[in-house]
């Protein structure tokens, strides 16, 4: 089994393609050792010293460390990643392969004005046809989380949260597209 790895703008990120499925539809995002119990790989990525996030994409993961080295953090990670996929063993507890998780169903809730849904809808496949390839290619992924007086409110994970460039990347990347194709747009944060 060969895992590829690609850096991400995020120089504390680093993306890890194991050459197979690992959600089969979704993300799934772990912020600490606390909230890995449902993924067993996640908790032996975390007990890797250094190891301070965990994210899964279709077929990446993406971890992020703190201070340490990559140098001496990636032969462990890769460590892991390896063997799990060698044993066999599911990727979640419950055998699922989609990214539903308790710590991923608050943001299912979406807020904004029944009178925006138009436009809402269009914000929807903007980000989810134009957005989230790219933000994936990163590491990382963006949802929409709601729209209020023209600010449209996202959520990033993976690479993308905590990146230096996150911002720039809001600001002359997505809002600038979203602003384009929707006028109503005057701003993008995230949550």
């Amino acid at each position: 089994m060969f895992i590829q790895t690609e850096v991400t703008p995020n120089p504390a990120t680093l993306k890890f393609l194991p050459g197979r499925t690992v959600l089969g539809k979704g993300t799934m995002e772990f912020n600490g050792p606390d909230t890995a119990g449902r993924s067993q790989l996640a908790v032996r990525l975390f007990a890797v010293h250094g190891v301070t996030g965990v994210f899964y994409g279709s077929d990446f993961i993406t971890v992020t460390k703190d201070a340490s080295d990559w140098q001496h953090l990636k032969p462990a990670i890769l460590g892991v990643i390896m063997e799990h996929y060698m044993s066999g063993a599911p990727l979640l507890a419950d055998g699922e392969t989609a990214g539903n998780d308790e710590a991923n169903k608050d943001e299912a809730v979406e807020f904004f004005d029944e009178a925006d849904a138009e436009t809402v809808t269009l914000i929807k496949d903007l980000i989810e046809t134009r957005v989230r390839p790219g933000v994936a290619d990163d590491g990382g992924d963006i949802t929409f989380r709601g729209f209020k007086d023209g600010v449209v409110y996202v959520n990033m994970k993976g690479s993308c949260s905590g990146c230096p460039s996150s911002t720039v990347t809001l600001r002359n990347g997505i809002q600038n597209l979203l602003k384009h194709f929707v006028p109503e747009v005057v701003e993008v944060r995230p949550v």
